[in-house]
């Protein structure tokens, strides 16, 4: 068993501690902006990759399809959102943003990528591109592991 700084364990505590303070620093970010991180995250997705169906909320924001219709509920009555036919599946429907909810999202994830700006402004741009690429490396290639043994561990 090694104790150096860079075995594992080490590295998930550093990486864990900063993604706490990250977070932290994201979610005073959006209760700032008088927003759940729920509404927050459905809001951004629909500014970033356009209308989608609802089960796609769930997959790419990791909540129960509850949490998920009770999120775009609120929404639609808040006038932010709306639920459309979709164009290849009568059956489905597809959350889109209204104008009213393009022009809150666009204003409220600026002031949210400002404030995440401002939370690794200790970080020079260099740095910040080597550890964007770092911590892709290593969730690729810790995923990989997962789906190589998913319970066992290399000795």
């Amino acid at each position: 068993m090694s104790n150096s700084p860079t075995d594992g364990t080490h590295v998930w505590l550093i990486v864990w501690k900063a993604y706490d303070v990250l977070r932290t620093h994201a979610m005073k970010s959006i209760e700032s902006l008088d927003m759940c991180v729920t509404d927050f995250g459905v809001l951004e997705l629909l500014l970033h990759k356009g209308a989608a169906p609802i089960n796609v909320f769930g997959e790419k924001l990791s909540l129960a399809s509850g949490s998920i219709t009770a999120a775009i509920d609120r929404l639609e009555r808040r006038n932010l959102v709306r639920r459309i036919p979709s164009a290849t599946d009568r059956r489905a429907k597809l959350v889109d943003l209204t104008e009213e909810g393009r022009q809150l999202i666009e204003t409220a994830f600026e002031a949210h990528r400002n404030h995440m700006s401002y939370a690794v402004e200790g970080l020079t741009e260099s740095e910040s591109s080597q550890l964007l690429a770092l911590l892709k490396k290593l969730g690729k290639s810790a995923q990989q592991r997962l789906q190589d043994s998913p319970t066992e561990s290399k000795e």
